[in-house]
C-alpha cells in the first residue's frame, strides 16, 4: 500500500501511509485506538476506497470498487466489529459472501457445509457449533465463527484483528502454530494486537501506526517498552504482575450463592456458582469465551433472571431479574458489548451519561429533563476520564473503541458504586488505553468498591486481580493465587483439565 490518504469529515485517518508485507510472511500491525488501523485494513478489503495512494497485489496494481472485489483476489479479514447476521446460523454466516460452486448451487447442502464448519473449527481449535444461532452466542464465540468464515474462504492474504482475545494461552500458542504454517505455505498474516508480547512471539515484523501515520517498520524482535513507545509517543507502564496491598476488610460486597442462571440455548449457562467479592478487592473470573461468564455478569446485574440461588449487596438480598434494583443496589456494569449493550450508540454522549440517573432529581425536574444540567455533567466526565471527542453531542457511536470504554466506565464510576461487574473491559483497546482502564480499576478498587473482573485475557487477570477463579462449563473449576499460580496451571484449568 503506497502513500494511502484517507479523509472523512473533520478527520484526516490515513495521512500517507506506506505498508508493505511479503509473501510468507506473520506481519503485525500496531498502534493506539484511532491510529488508523481499521481504516487501512478496511481500505486493503474493499469496504473504503482511498482518496490517494495506491494498493499492489504481487506485483500487479489492484483496485477494490467492493469487497466482494477483494474477497475475489483472496484477501480475507476478522473484523474488530463482527460482521454477522444474528438470526443466522453459524454455517450460514460462513457461506455468506461465498463464491465457490457448492454456495452457488440452487439447493445448498447444509449438512455438507456444516460439517466442513465443524472440522475447520476443530482442527484449528476455535470450535463452536455450526447450527446455533448468532445472536445465542457470546461476543467471544462470535469472534470465532469470523474467524471460520476467512479460513472457510481459503485467503492468501489474512488479516486478524485481535484474534487471541477468547482464546486459553495453550489455544493462543495453537493458533501461532497454525499461523506459522500458513505463512509457510505461502499465505500473507496481517495480524492486528495489542497484545505486545504476542506479536513478538508470531510476527517477523511489525508497522507501527500513530495518528494517521506509518511511524516505522521494525523486526519484532524488539522489546516491548521500545513498541509501546512508538505507537503511543511516550514511555507508558506495561501490564505486569503486581502485588497490591489489599486492605484488610473482612466485609463482603458482593456473595453469590448456589446461583444457576439458563442460557440463550436452553440448559444452564451457570451451575450452582458460590464466589464472595469483599470491599476494596478485584476477582478475576477466568475462562474460555462461552463457558458461562456472560450470564453471570447478566444475572448479578438484573440483565437475566436466574433460575435458582441468591446474590446479596452488602448482605441484603437483592430482587432479580431487575436491572434498577441492581443499580439502587450500587451495583455498576460494565458489559463486554460496550457499542450494543453498554451505551444507546445513536445517542449522544450528553444522553448517554445519565442513561441510570435521569430520574435523579440533580438532572431531572418531574417529568422534564433538566438539559443544562445534564450537559454540565456531561462536560464534566468528559474531562475527569479524558474523552476525546469535539463535543458532548456527538453521537456515542462515534467514539473510537478506547473513547466509548472510557465514557462507560466513567458513567458507571460516577453513580459510586459498591460493586462493580467489569467484562472484558479493555478487549480490542491499544497499550494506552489498557494501561488507563487498568488505572481506573485499580483506583476504584483502593476506594472501596469490590470488583468482579470476568475476562478471557489471562495477562489482564493477572495483572490485576487480587484472587483468581476459573469458570468453565458453567461451574468454578479453580481457585488461584495469582502471586503463586502459573499461567500454565490456569490456562489448563480454563481449557477444562483438573488441578
Amino acid at each position: 500500500m503506497r502513500a494511502i490518504t484517507k479523509r472523512f469529515p473533520g478527520v484526516l485517518a490515513n495521512d500517507s501511509v506506506d505498508f508493505e508485507a511479503a509473501v510468507g510472511e506473520v506481519h503485525a500491525l500496531l498502534g493506539e485506538n484511532g491510529a488508523g488501523k481499521s481504516t487501512l485494513s478496511n481500505i486493503l478489503t474493499g469496504l473504503y476506497r482511498p482518496d490517494e495512494g495506491e494498493i499492489w497485489l504481487y506485483g500487479e496494481q489492484a483496485r477494490f470498487h467492493s469487497p466482494s472485489d477483494a474477497i475475489d483476489a483472496g484477501i480475507g479479514m476478522v473484523h474488530q466489529h463482527f460482521r454477522l447476521v444474528p438470526p443466522f446460523t453459524v454455517a450460514e454466516n460462513v457461506l455468506l459472501g461465498e463464491h465457490r460452486p457448492e454456495a452457488r448451487r440452487f439447493m445448498v447442502r447444509p449438512r455438507q457445509i456444516e460439517r466442513h464448519v465443524a472440522e475447520l473449527g476443530e482442527r484449528y481449535g476455535i470450535a463452536v457449533e455450526p447450527r446455533a444461532r448468532i445472536w445465542q452466542l457470546s461476543v467471544g464465540e462470535q469472534q470465532r465463527v469470523e474467524i471460520l468464515k476467512a479460513l472457510y474462504r481459503e485467503a492468501r492474504i489474512l488479516i486478524l484483528d485481535e484474534p487471541t482475545a477468547v482464546l486459553t494461552p495453550q489455544e493462543s500458542e495453537a493458533l501461532f502454530v497454525t499461523l506459522r504454517a500458513m505463512a509457510a505455505e505461502g499465505r500473507t498474516v496481517i495480524f492486528i494486537s495489542h497484545k505486545l508480547n504476542e506479536v513478538k512471539a508470531v510476527a517477523d515484523r511489525v508497522t507501527v501506526l500513530r495518528g494517521g501515520r506509518s511511524i516505522a517498520t521494525v523486526d519484532a524482535n524488539a522489546t516491548s517498552r521500545e513498541l509501546a513507545g512508538l505507537m503511543v509517543g511516550r514511555e507508558v507502564e506495561l501490564a505486569i504482575r503486581k502485588q497490591r496491598a489489599v486492605p484488610h476488610r473482612p466485609d463482603v460486597a458482593l456473595e453469590v450463592q448456589g446461583l444457576s442462571v439458563r442460557g440463550d440455548r436452553g440448559g444452564d449457562a451457570v451451575k450452582d456458582v458460590s464466589l464472595g467479592v469483599r470491599n476494596g478487592e478485584i476477582v478475576g473470573v477466568a475462562g474460555v469465551a462461552g463457558n458461562g461468564q456472560r450470564e453471570l455478569a447478566e444475572a448479578i446485574t438484573g440483565m437475566r433472571p436466574p433460575v435458582g440461588g441468591t446474590i446479596l449487596v452488602g448482605g441484603h438480598r437483592l430482587r432479580t431479574g431487575d436491572p434498577r434494583a441492581a443499580i439502587a443496589a450500587g451495583v455498576a456494569h460494565v458489559p463486554e458489548d460496550r457499542l450494543g449493550t453498554g451505551v444507546a450508540p445513536t445517542r449522544s454522549i450528553a444522553e448517554n451519561t445519565v442513561l441510570k440517573s435521569y430520574r435523579g432529581s440533580g438532572v431531572s425536574s418531574g417529568p422534564l429533563l433538566r438539559w443544562r444540567a445534564i450537559r454540565e455533567q456531561a462536560v464534566e466526565l468528559v474531562r475527569r476520564y479524558a474523552v476525546s471527542t469535539p463535543g458532548t453531542h456527538l453521537r456515542a457511536r462515534d467514539l473510537s473503541g478506547g473513547n466509548l470504554q472510557k465514557l462507560v466506565l466513567g458513567r458507571e464510576f460516577s453513580g459510586k458504586p459498591k460493586v462493580l461487574i467489569a467484562a472484558s473491559p479493555t478487549r480490542g483497546l491499544d497499550v494506552g488505553a489498557i494501561e488507563t482502564v487498568h488505572g481506573y480499576l485499580r483506583q476504584a478498587a483502593s476506594e472501596g468498591v469490590a470488583v468482579l473482573l470476568l475476562s478471557e485475557d489471562l495477562d489482564e487477570i493477572l495483572a490485576l486481580a487480587d484472587r483468581i477463579v476459573v469458570i468453565y462449563e458453567g461451574r468454578l473449576t479453580g481457585d488461584f493465587d495469582p502471586g503463586t499460580a502459573t499461567v500454565e496451571e490456569i490456562g489448563l484449568a480454563m481449557a477444562g483439565g483438573e488441578r
